[in-house]
C-alpha cells in the first residue's frame, strides 16, 4: 500500500540534485506520529536517543521536554541545523538536547539507546551495516514509514489517521 507520506517522499526525491549527499528530503513528521514513535519505543527518561536526518528538530525537542530523554539529532542541511538549534535553544532545552550539523554516515551511535529513522528506503539500506557494526545489545530502533531491509520488525504499527487524513506506519526494531 502506497501511503500519501510516501508518495509525497518519492516526488521530493525525484526533484533532488543528483549530486546532493541527502539521504531524504525534509518532510516533517506530525506530531501526533513523533509521540506515538517514542512511545512505541519505550524512550525512559536519562536515555540517550539519536534521530537520523532531525530537519527541524521535533523528534529531538519532543524526547527530550516530554520524555527526559538526552536526545540528539544529525541534520545535514545547514539552515535546517541552525532552525532546530536555535529552537532548542530558546526552549531552554539546551542541557539535554542538541542537533549535530553533519553526516549521518559519519556518526558514533554505539551508546545510543533509541534511534528513530525517517528516511527512505535506499537510504535505510545505505545505513544498515554501519547501524549493525554499531549499535550495542537491546538498542531499541523505531522506523518511520519505509522498513530497515534485512532487519525483522519486533512490531508493526499502523496509525490510520494522524489528525491531517494521512496514514503512517512504525516498525519497531530490537537489536
Amino acid at each position: 500500500m502506497i501511503t500519501a507520506a510516501t508518495l509525497a517522499l518519492t516526488l521530493l526525491v525525484a526533484q533532488q540534485p543528483k549530486e546532493t549527499e541527502k539521504l531524504a528530503p525534509y518532510y516533517p513528521t506530525p506530531d501526533s506520529v513523533v509521540q506515538k514513535m517514542l512511545e512505541v519505543v519505550g524512550l525512559k527518561k536519562g536515555e540517550k536517543m539519536v534521530d537520523l536526518g532531525s530537519g527541524d528538530g521535533r523528534i529531538v525537542i519532543m524526547a527530550a521536554k516530554k520524555f527526559g530523554a538526552d536526545a540528539t539529532g544529525i541534520e545535514f542541511d545547514e539552515a535546517l541545523y541552525k532552525q532546530s538549534s536555535a529552537k532548542i535553544k530558546s526552549l531552554g532545552l539546551d542541557k539535554t538536547a542538541r542537533i549535530i550539523h553533519g553526516d549521518i554516515m559519519v556518526q558514533d551511535y554505539s551508546q545510543m539507546d533509541v534511534i528513530t529513522i525517517y528516511l527512505l528506503p535506499l537510504s535505510n539500506e545505505k545505513v544498515r551495516p554501519m547501524l549493525d557494526k554499531q549499535l550495542k545489545k537491546g538498542t531499541r530502533v523505531v522506523a518511520h514509514d519505509f522498513e530497515v531491509g534485512g532487519w525483522n520488525p519486533e512490531k508493526t504499527i499502523t496509525i490510520e489517521d494522524d489528525g491531517e487524513g494521512r496514514s503512517h506506519t512504525l516498525f519497531l526494531y530490537l537489536r
